[in-house]
């Protein structure tokens, strides 16, 4: 898969413990829009998805996530890659985390189910919006949204990923 981008923050040590965590996240485009999560806590966006479970495909692994966060059911056949972001940062136990973020675009179906968020996303009211892209980035790059969660540094890392791959696809998609 193609590499869209390497964040690395250098804060970390090199050769102590390393945790990963990839991840999937689905682009889905309708009608100039895209399907993003709004935190209505935080007032931030981000792309449908989350981690990869141990033994599970990034096929199952996207389907379930969006399906969880958004209740919008991925056709399988329609998925397609467009590439992948790596993040190396300082973890919050171990000495270096890296967290791989794997974009698919993909089709869902008309009819949708209900959300079953985790805690956390319950916690920031996760809500399905169809936005314009550049709505989104002009949210996650606003100085009024980068220090209002716990942990706001990590925050603006992801809001900022995000709003870069929206850039990207603005370019190329869009």
């Amino acid at each position: 898969m193609r590499e869209l981008a390497v964040y690395d923050y250098k804060n970390y040590i090199e050769n102590g413990t390393v945790g990963r965590r990839p991840s999937v996240r689905g682009i889905i485009i309708d009608n100039g829009k895209i399907a993003m999560v709004h935190s209505l806590k935080y007032d931030y966006y981000k792309f449908p998805g989350g981690g990869i479970d141990n033994g599970e495909t990034h096929l199952d692994a996207l389907i379930r996530e969006v399906s969880e966060e958004t209740g919008l059911i991925v056709i399988p056949e329609s998925v397609k890659e467009y590439g992948v972001v790596l993040r190396k940062d300082k973890g919050k136990i171990e000495d270096l985390f890296i967290q791989e973020n794997f974009y698919y675009f993909c089709d869902v179906k008309e009819e949708s189910t209900c959300q079953k968020l985790d805690d956390y996303e319950a916690e920031e009211k996760f809500v399905l919006e169809w936005v314009d892209p550049k709505d989104a980035i002009a949210a996650n790059l606003s100085d009024d949204r980068k220090n209002k969660a716990p942990d706001a540094e990590r925050q603006r890392h992801m809001m900022e990923r995000e709003a870069n791959v929206l850039k990207l696809l603005i370019k190329e998609v869009f």
